[in-house]
This record gives C-alpha cells, sequence and structure tokens, in this order.
C-alpha cells in the first residue's frame, strides 16, 4: 500500500500488504525491492469494474510465487551504463 504527500506529490510510505512491514522510503524514493502488483477487472469478472493495487516486499512475494504451479517466466536484463 502506498502512501503519498498531500497532493500525490510525492512517495511517503509503502508498506507490504502481506506481512504488514514498512519498506525503505527516503526523499519520496522506495529504497528496497518491491513488487507492486495492479489489476483493473474487466468484462465477464465477477470484479467488474474494481481496481486492486497491492504492494509486497521481497519476502513477501518469493512466499507468493513458491505456491504456483506453473513458475514464473524470469529473464536476466542488462544492467545500464550511467
Amino acid at each position: 500500500m502506498r502512501n503519498w504527500t498531500e497532493g500525490q506529490k510525492e512517495l511517503s510510505g509503502v508498506i507490504c500488504n502481506g506481512c504488514g512491514r514498512a519498506l525503505k522510503v527516503e526523499g519520496g524514493i522506495l529504497k528496497e525491492g518491491c513488487f507492486e502488483g495492479k489489476q483493473v477487472f474487466g468484462y465477464f469478472s465477477s470484479m467488474d469494474g474494481q481496481e486492486h493495487r497491492f504492494d509486497l516486499c521481497e519476502e513477501c512475494y518469493q512466499k507468493m510465487i513458491a505456491r504456483f504451479l506453473v513458475p514464473v517466466t524470469k529473464r536476466e536484463l542488462p544492467e545500464l551504463d550511467g
């Protein structure tokens, strides 16, 4: 769950929806790994017209994907040179 300063201009906090832990945010920047889930449900869904959002710390994300019968697709990304 993301919290923003008044006016939605700067990220002020992120809480893991799985375990409730506050993730590290400094100066409006999230300083640790976090999975951000967002889904807008449409036609043919029992949740039509709803948008769901959640954040998971890396530990809770690992626990979630460990339960999948079909594993997630992973690929290594090249590091960006600055």
